[in-house]
């Protein structure tokens, strides 16, 4: 941090842009611009999430030689890629930020610096496969345990599953090239919970990453054991469950799994020549509708369908669908979904069609937090990353789960950052108390309040 004697080191004046000269000095010390850390860092402590995770791993370093244990390193690491800051090496322009170092439950001015980038580059290097792997699970019970917390008697909890396409570049272990997307990438699978009805978001509960030629099934068969056990401990058995998934989960083992489960199921089906010739049957209706309205227009119908591969026969939904062009032949879009519920075709259609919104999660996780960002060298440092990033997905559903009664509900990550972490302030700290001081002109002081004594703050004193 600059002192008085090189305040002018990066300065800049500004001499015939506004009607007078302005110079900027880079010397305003005790000062941080994320005074929103406090936020992250009480919804974090809310939910006891970095503390749960860590918990789950060992630190293999010498108890003497640690200056940094593993939930200072976590909790920096999380709250960092929260505030904006997704790459380790932004750990060195942060080790003296006030803000940070509080949320990290240090003192802002007088305490120690927290780690530099080769430490946290260290530390995303050092853990082993199975630690990775009781993250994930933890991640996987806390998320049912917050659905809880918000919903004692949920109607029905839904379980989305959807895989995406992480483009990487380099030599990162494991990393391959996927026809499909014609990239070289990772292939993550993330897992939501939510309840219909509800006011609840998204609840992330998985978010893992495999390599880049991995089938849609492979690896979330237990995931979805496991978090239907968990709910079940926590509703009851009688609890209704639906799971959602697209086409590329479909296969006989993933039924036979659900209805092992005794769960209800909407999933997407891929064509082939059979279920081709029956939505053949049903297109014409429905471009006869189009060409008269000019719109897009569906025709839905219903079947008992056996594949040669499924032990028993299945109702599959289609949806008969032609679109419009201008200047073009009519689009034929058929669609099929193979399902357990006992609506309309329709209304089940519908159904399976409200897990596009966990695409727009998942936006946000990419967009957003940059959980794209896997450019370590190794699988498993890759893997820390995205559980890291998941952490810090998961603080901010929280803080939108306490704006649930405002105009926020549904504000995304990256307006919630700018709204109520990207603010600057002056820090005092004395023997007894250490003071924040924001803006008077900072637009969003009622909405910065608000979120905070939902988070547990109170309101201070008069002073006398």
């Amino acid at each position: 941090m600059p002192t008085g004697g090189d305040s002018t080191r990066q300065s800049v004046l500004f001499e015939d842009v506004f009607s007078k000269r302005v110079q900027v000095n880079f010397d305003a010390e005790a000062q941080t611009s994320d005074a929103g850390a406090l936020l992250v860092a009480a919804a974090d402590g809310r939910l006891g999430l970095t503390e749960a995770l860590v918990n789950e791993v060992r630190d293999p370093r010498q108890s003497g030689k640690v200056r940094h244990d593993m939930l200072d390193l976590f909790r920096q690491r999380v709250y960092a890629i929260a505030l904006g800051y997704e790459d380790g090496v932004d750990a060195a322009r942060l080790a003296n930020d006030p803000g940070l170092k509080l949320a990290c439950e240090r003192s802002p001015l007088q305490g120690e610096d927290l780690a530099s980038q080769s430490t946290v580059s260290r530390f995303e290097n050092m853990l082993k496969r199975r630690d990775l792997v009781l993250m994930n699970r933890c991640l996987e019970r806390n998320a049912v345990d917050e659905l809880h917390r918000r919903y004692r008697r949920p109607g029905r909890v839904v379980i989305d599953l959807d895989p995406s396409v992480d483009p990487a570049h380099g030599a990162q272990q494991g990393i391959l090239f996927n026809g499909y997307y014609d990239t070289w990438c990772y292939l993550p699978i993330f897992g939501f919970l939510s309840v219909d009805g509800g006011e609840s978001d998204h609840l992330l509960f998985c978010a893992r990453l495999r390599p880049g030629t991995a089938t849609e099934g492979r690896g979330w068969i237990p995931v979805l054991r496991r978090v239907v056990a968990h709910l079940r401990e926590k509703y009851g058995p009688r609890l209704p469950i639906l799971v959602r998934l697209d086409g590329g989960f479909a296969s006989p083992l993933l039924l036979d799994v659900l209805e092992e489960l005794r769960v209800k199921y909407v999933v997407g089906l891929a064509n082939n020549k059979k279920l081709n010739r029956w939505a053949k049957r049903r297109l014409p209706r429905a471009r006869a509708l189009a060409r008269k309205s000019g719109r897009a227009e569906r025709v839905f119908d219903e079947r008992s369908y056996r594949a040669k591969s499924w032990l028993r026969s299945r109702r599959v939904v289609l949806k008969a669908e032609a679109i419009p062009y201008p200047g073009r032949d009519l689009k034929s879009n058929p669609r099929f979904v193979v399902t357990n519920l006992r609506h309309k075709p329709e209304r089940v259609y519908a159904i399976y069609c409200r897990r596009g919104d966990v695409e727009n999660r998942i936006k946000e996780l990419k967009r957003d937090l940059a959980i794209g960002r896997t450019s370590c060298s190794g699988f498993v440092a890759n893997q820390l990353r995205v559980v890291m990033t998941a952490a810090a997905y998961l603080l901010f559903q929280d803080l939108r789960w306490h704006l649930r009664k405002s105009v926020h509900k549904r504000t995304q990550v990256g307006r919630l950052r700018t709204l109520l972490l990207k603010v600057s302030a002056r820090v005092t700290e004395s023997v007894r108390r250490i003071v924040f001081h924001l803006p008077v002109s900072y637009p969003f002081a009622d909405l910065w309040a608000k979120t905070a004594r939902a988070l547990g703050a109170k309101r201070p004193a008069p002073a006398t």
